[in-house]
């Protein structure tokens, strides 16, 4: 329940606080007073967008404050989820900085929005005129049916499941539009990956292909000047072996008389070996030379294709072309591989699909159930209300898809008065009607529902007399399990709470401001006596608010 609320600078209040006490609580004030504004405060507090419009005075901040006493409502969960302090008082706090930044506190801690907001969803239900039209809303009409058939947790399950049978129905179908795409270039992908297959990159070494060609192409070029080479390093009298042995000889002789003289001749004499060395390898390297046209050709052949398979994939090295075989190799792999996917997903589907079937079986089972039960205690309570003729029926339609809570769509059909034909609940049930039908509605589920608190704003409006009686008996009721809170014109309804607060408008300084106070027992019956009688009070007034309370 509400404990209390602070409100400070926001709309026309300046400065209020609020103790709330439980069971059936009153506001009340004229037209205009500001009961709007206390709703617009814990509407902010509770997680609605604010503004510098919410700021009274404009150079400083607003700070709504509420305190809900929460041991009784098994919320540590919602705490422990969210990472935050569960205190059994847990405050919630808004401020809204005269910047235009808003920043939202439970416990101390800074939140988002949206922890704000679902917090809320376990502690107020606020409900004005215009969400009795809620009532017409499929979303809201199944809330009160799941309600009532306590399907709580089997659609729990059954949202946990549709959420995965969505997931995987998008990624198969994100599968399928893939796997099409790859069909269409898998003919032509598997034709290059056979052309690379077929000439065996890992094994080709292009530069030393390129070299043996040159060779085998040039071999007489080649061999004539290696022949004159050899020639040159070995003729008898001039030859380069027999000069630089000469040579060798000769500094040999002075070796003796100086290291620097035998430095010179053992690099002779290194350069000597050396040489020899380099006519031998050219003399062997001679006889290997030999004019191969068979081999050539196919040496040529071989470059050739390579030469054409780098031009068509625009690379020039054979390990570009490794590359590219590993990246067509992995594309032929991906077919088998979604192929796969998609077989898994087609079979999680399925399996989804019959869970799915089975809880919205139970579902519809747990409402067909539900309905005459509903529908008796909407016909006593509002034959209570001045509507004895009422009739209901609740047609439950099977849909082939699945919604959100089921595998069926709903319609509320209403009857008012005898002998008229059943039609939707949103087009044949005026405002009062479905103002009372609201009432019942809320009455109802407070039985089936842990909400620890209900704000009613106006919702008697259009009733008067005994039906307002009623409502007040209603709402009196209700509040036995729950905090109930009412704003009302009605005197009826006024008298029926356990405390009565009253908002009104000052002027203090040429600006008005919203003041709220809790009303003495004779306050209650001033105040009760203004709303039977208007400003002039009456001894007659004076009577019935008395008798009214007592």
């Amino acid at each position: 329940m509400i404990q209390s609320l602070s409100i400070n600078n926001f709309a026309l209040i300046e400065k209020l606080h609020i103790d709330f006490s439980s069971g059936f609580s009153i506001i009340t004030g004229e037209t205009g007073a500001g009961k709007s504004i206390l709703l617009g405060a814990l509407g902010m507090v509770l997680g609605k967008r604010a503004d510098l419009t919410s700021l009274k005075n404009k150079d400083e901040k607003c700070i709504i404050e509420a305190h809900f006493h929460i041991s009784n409502y098994n919320l540590r969960h919602f705490f422990e989820s969210n990472d935050l302090d569960y205190e059994e008082v847990t405050i919630l706090r808004r401020e809204v900085l005269p910047s235009g930044k808003s920043r939202a506190f439970i416990n101390d801690t800074p939140v988002n929005l949206q922890e704000l907001q679902e917090l809320s969803d376990y502690l107020i239900d606020v409900h004005s005129q215009h969400q009795t039209q809620e009532l017409s809303e499929n979303s809201y009409q199944f809330q009160i049916i799941d309600a009532v058939a306590a399907n709580g947790n089997l659609i729990e399950k059954y949202s946990a499941n549709l959420k995965q049978f969505k997931t995987d129905t998008q990624k198969l179908q994100t599968l399928r539009t893939e796997l099409q795409a790859l069909l269409k270039e898998e003919d032509y992908t598997t034709f290059l990956l056979q052309e690379l297959h077929s000439i065996s990159l890992k094994s080709i070494n292009q530069a030393e292909l390129e070299e043996h060609f040159e060779q085998l192409n040039n071999v007489e070029y080649i061999k004539e000047h290696v022949n004159k080479a050899i020639l040159i390093a070995n003729e008898e009298q001039y030859g380069v072996l027999h000069l630089l042995s000469e040579l060798k000889a000769s500094i040999q002789k002075v070796s003796g008389f100086s290291d620097s003289f035998q430095n010179i001749y053992n690099r002779i004499d290194s350069v000597g070996i050396e040489l020899k060395d380099c006519v031998e390898e050219l003399g062997r390297k001679e006889g290997e030379l030999v004019h191969d046209p068979e081999n050539l050709q196919s040496i040529n052949q071989q470059l050739q294709l390579l030469y054409t398979i780098q031009k068509k994939h625009q690379v020039n090295t054979v390990e570009e072309l490794i590359q590219i075989q590993t990246q067509l190799e992995s594309q032929i792999h991906a077919f088998a591989e979604i192929e796969n996917t998609i077989g898994s997903l087609e079979s999680n589907l399925k399996q989804t699909a019959i869970i799915l079937d089975d809880l919205a079986a139970q579902i519809h089972k747990n409402r067909v159930a539900a309905i005459p039960v509903l529908t008796e205690k909407w016909v006593d309570m509002l034959s209570q209300l001045g509507m004895p003729n009422v009739r209901f029926k609740i047609d439950l339609i099977p849909t082939v898809s699945y919604m959100q809570n089921g595998k069926e769509e709903i319609q509320f059909l209403f009857s008012a008065n005898k002998g008229a034909d059943f039609g939707l609940l949103k087009k044949v049930a005026s405002g009062g009607e479905m103002s009372r039908i609201m009432l019942a509605t809320k009455s109802i589920l407070a039985n089936y529902s842990k909400l620890p608190t209900i704000i009613f704003d106006e919702i008697d409006t259009g009733v008067s007399g005994e039906i307002a009686n009623k409502m007040s008996d209603i709402m009196k009721n209700m509040s036995q399990s729950m905090q109930v809170l009412a704003i009302t014109h009605l005197p009826q309804i006024a008298a029926k709470g356990d405390s009565q607060f009253k908002v009104f408008k000052t002027t203090k300084n040429e600006q008005t401001h919203t003041e709220i106070k809790q009303l003495s027992a004779e306050e209650r019956i001033m105040e009760i006596a203004q709303m039977l009688s208007g400003i002039d009070v009456t001894e007659s007034a004076l009577n019935h608010a008395k008798s009214l309370l007592n």
